[in-house]
């Protein structure tokens, strides 16, 4: 392990490490205008993951069972409702109604036999990540944003569903 500070250490859980692509020029572009309203970034890597106890490990994968079992529709709506499902923890519930709608979130929430203000935080171990909540917080009520009732400029209304 080096000293070097521009390398930083590596991760003691190698499948935590990020995956990193090249970015396109408009991705750069966005990056460059976004400094302003960036995550700041206070947790570090290692804790961006929740640790969930036995009983929250439980409740997901009966929540997961039920629904496996007893669902009839659309098969890519009950893969979305799953995938919400395992990011409600590490994101928050914040966060989720910030990339979906309301109606969606319902939607899932129907699909899993579920209230996700019941069973998430409101904003998980990596819930700093997302630009969304970033901005959300720079007004003075959530729920307005998430509505749509607060005017966004055209930058945040892109950004609001990314994550650094």
């Amino acid at each position: 392990m080096s000293n070097n500070p521009s390398n930083p250490p590596e991760p003691e859980d190698k499948s935590l490490t990020p995956i990193v692509r090249p970015q396109s020029y408009s991705e750069k572009l966005v990056n460059a205008l976004s400094d302003n309203i960036l995550p700041k970034e206070t947790v570090p890597e290692t804790q961006r993951f929740a640790a969930l106890s036995p009983e929250q490990k439980e409740q997901l994968e009966q929540i997961e069972k039920r629904a496996l079992i007893q669902f009839t529709g659309m098969l890519d709506e009950l893969e979305s409702a799953l995938g919400m499902l395992r990011m409600g923890h590490h994101f928050g519930w914040k966060v989720l109604y910030l990339i979906h709608s309301k109606k969606t979130i319902r939607k899932y929430e129907e699909i899993l036999d579920i209230k996700i203000r019941d069973i998430f935080p409101d904003e998980g171990p990596s819930a700093e990540r997302s630009i969304g909540l970033e901005i959300a917080k720079r007004f003075s009520n959530f729920w307005k944003v998430v509505s749509g009732e607060t005017e966004m400029t055209k930058e945040d209304k892109e950004n609001r569903r990314k994550i650094e």
